[in-house]
C-alpha cells in the first residue's frame, strides 16, 4: 500500500464511515426502523425512519470523534486522545492527513511509536482537521432532516428535526455541551 495516493486515503475514510455505520450508527437506524415498524405499515415509512438513524448515527459519532479533541478528559469521562492511544484514526486525524502527510505512517503503525500520539495530536490541532469533521456532521444532521421531512406534518416528525436542529447547532457551537457528548464510543 502506497501511503501518500489519494485512493488510500478515500479508501481509509470510507472504512472509517463503514466502520462508523457498523458500530454505531447501525443501532441507531434499525431502532428508528424498529419503532417505525411499531406504528406504521407501510415500508417507505419504516425506509425512511432507518435513513434518519443511520445520518443521526454518523453524526452522532463524528461529533463523539470531534469530542476527543476539543473537550477535557473531565467532560468527556475519558482521557483525551482516547482514540489516537487506542491506534484509531478518527475523522479529525483522517481530514488532517491532508495537511500533514506525514501522519500517514503513523495511521499505518496505529501511532504506536513513542511520540506518535502527542506528534498526532499537534498536526490536527494544526489542521482543519476538525472543522472538516464538523462540516461532514452537519451534512449528515441535515441528511437526517431531509429524511424525516419527507413525512407528512406531525407533532411528531416536527419534534425529530427539533432536536436535530438543536443538536447540530449546540454540538458545534460548544461540543462539551451536546446531547451527543453523554455517550462515548470508539470506531476503529
Amino acid at each position: 500500500m502506497q501511503l501518500g495516493s489519494k485512493e488510500n486515503e478515500n479508501e481509509r475514510f470510507k472504512h472509517y464511515l463503514e466502520k462508523t455505520f457498523k458500530k454505531t450508527a447501525s443501532l441507531i437506524a434499525n431502532s428508528c426502523k424498529a419503532v417505525s415498524i411499531l406504528v406504521n405499515s407501510d415500508p417507505e415509512v419504516h425506509e425512511i425512519a432507518y435513513q434518519y438513524g443511520r445520518n443521526v448515527g454518523i453524526a452522532f459519532q463524528l461529533v463523539d470523534d470531534i469530542l476527543d479533541f476539543t473537550s477535557s478528559a473531565k467532560r468527556l469521562g475519558k482521557p483525551s486522545a482516547a482514540d489516537l492511544k487506542l491506534g484509531l484514526a478518527t475523522g479529525p486525524v483522517l481530514f488532517a492527513c491532508q495537511q500533514f502527510p506525514e501522519l500517514h505512517a503513523m495511521i499505518m503503525r496505529r501511532f504506536s511509536s513513542d511520540g506518535d500520539v502527542d506528534r498526532a495530536w499537534q498536526y490536527v490541532l494544526k489542521s482543519d482537521g476538525v472543522e472538516q469533521t464538523n462540516y461532514l456532521a452537519q451534512h449528515y444532521c441535515q441528511e437526517a432532516i431531509h429524511q424525516i421531512s419527507q413525512l407528512r406534518p406531525s407533532t411528531e416528525r416536527d419534534a425529530l428535526i427539533q432536536i436535530i436542529t438543536e443538536v447540530s447547532v449546540s454540538s458545534f457551537e460548544q461540543p462539551h455541551s451536546s446531547l451527543f457528548s453523554h455517550t462515548h464510543t470508539h470506531t476503529e
